[in-house]
């Protein structure tokens, strides 16, 4: 009995903690159902998908929304969406409706379609910003026409088994919980109008439901030693390592090789760590009062691009940014008083793409810090990042005993110490382009 009071424990703290994002612990999806009409068998609500998340988006090929109805429950009609599958709706004669689905999934509309079908924050084909990055972006939303359904607040049931789907999603949603109406202002905000019923649905990510290895890894070099330390072997798993392509293969000649898979199925270029994605950190340079770190981050995919990526950063000195050069930054403060991370993110239109893998599929940016002289220091890998998230997934870094050490040393002669930052740079062009 204690074995199984302690196993049951375990696994409530396990799913937990795999859950939590120390680096944005109130970000979640929240999905709100607004029914803003009764119809003579149902309801017409309004469905909203907001990303409270500061550094994790969804990406194209885009989310499915997909629930449990908990009667005999039929969507008649909806706009701004569609479900990918109609269902059994034989017994319907004449009007027909648009899904009889028992568990309904819900996919968003490709941008483009006929403005009738259209609806507000709706048809980007299900990409979703990350709330830190881009706001406005960061909204979806639907219109559903329900029959069979309840037709007042008494008997209206809510759906059940929430679930937030897509290649490489791993959310969790919680059961739907009812929530004071949602109030909204009329066009000429002299009035306030409400819902008739709201209830919330709340979608928690989870790294490990979302993949079994990492998909990013973090590799780090400096200007005081010429060594490099790489990302670790088999860091995001190499059991596609015979699947690999070389950099210099003629496979990459072939036409549409390029072209996504539905799956999502990467082809990736050969590389000792076999990850996706490599962040690189170099410290760059050193001046009396403030310090210089360039970042390059690499595609080693040959069939994905990455739309509106993002890099969050934690490390100690995030709170004295001076200038960052082609990117955008927003510091993120999770805690309120501890400003020790933050959000990169491309510049749009010029490198919030990042191409797949080949010559032009790596980003680079330089970062300008302010010395914090209480606690600066070159010395046991302080200069180097202690976490790194690509896209909202955390990244693999080296050991720390690996990190490149400072020299004994104390003070270098000026001309040592241009030769070795030369020598580094030349390093650093080296690993970005492997």
């Amino acid at each position: 009995m204690k074995f199984f009071i302690s196993a049951f424990f375990f696994l409530a703290i396990f799913s937990y903690t795999s859950a939590y994002d120390p680096l944005d612990p109130n970000g979640n999806i929240t999905i709100k159902w607004d029914i803003m009409s009764w119809t003579p068998d149902g309801y017409v609500a309004v469905v909203t998908m907001n990303n409270f998340q500061m550094y994790r988006h969804i990406m194209s090929p885009g989310w499915t929304l997909g629930w449990t109805w908990p009667k005999k429950e039929v969507i008649w009609s909806i706009v701004g969406a569609q479900t990918t599958e109609q269902g059994d709706c034989s017994k319907f004669k004449g009007n027909v409706p648009h899904c009889c689905k028992k568990d309904p999934i819900v996919v968003d509309l490709l941008p483009g379609v006929p403005y009738n079908q259209q609806f507000s924050n709706c048809c980007k084909g299900g990409v979703l910003s990350s709330w830190g990055q881009d706001p406005a972006g960061s909204v979806s939303a639907f219109q559903v026409s329900v029959g069979m359904a309840g037709t007042s607040n008494k008997t209206v049931k809510l759906p059940r088994n929430f679930t937030l789907l897509g290649p490489g999603l791993g959310y969790t949603c919680g059961r739907a919980k009812i929530v004071p109406p949602t109030t909204f202002l009329t066009p000429d905000k002299r009035r306030k109008t409400q819902a008739l019923m709201t209830w919330n649905v709340t979608c928690t990510y989870s790294q490990i439901l979302a993949r079994k290895n990492p998909s990013c890894c973090v590799s780090l070099s400096s200007f005081y030693n010429d060594s490099i330390t790489p990302c670790p072997t088999c860091a995001c798993g190499c059991q596609d390592k015979g699947n690999c392509i070389k950099a210099d293969s003629k496979i990459l000649k072939t036409v549409g090789v390029n072209t996504p898979r539905k799956n999502n199925a990467p082809l990736l270029q050969c590389t000792h760590h076999m990850c996706p994605i490599r962040v690189h950190w170099h410290v760059k340079l050193n001046y009396k009062d403030y310090w210089r770190v360039k970042i390059a981050v690499t595609n080693f995919n040959y069939r994905l691009n990455y739309t509106l990526w993002t890099l969050a950063i934690q490390h100690p000195n995030l709170n004295n940014v001076t200038q960052v050069f082609s990117f955008d930054y927003k510091p993120l403060v999770p805690y309120g008083s501890i400003n020790d991370t933050g959000m990169f993110y491309g510049l749009k239109f010029y490198n919030d793409l990042l191409m797949e893998a080949g010559p032009s599929g790596n980003v680079q940016s330089e970062v300008l810090l302010q010395k914090d002289k209480d606690t600066f220091t070159f010395k046991n890998g302080w200069a180097f990042p202690r976490k790194v998230y690509f896209n909202g997934e955390e990244c693999l870094m080296p050991p720390p005993d690996s990190y490149p050490f400072l020299p004994n040393s104390a003070h270098q002669k000026p001309i040592a110490i241009a030769f070795s930052t030369f020598i580094s740079s030349l390093l650093f062009l080296l690993i970005v382009i492997q």
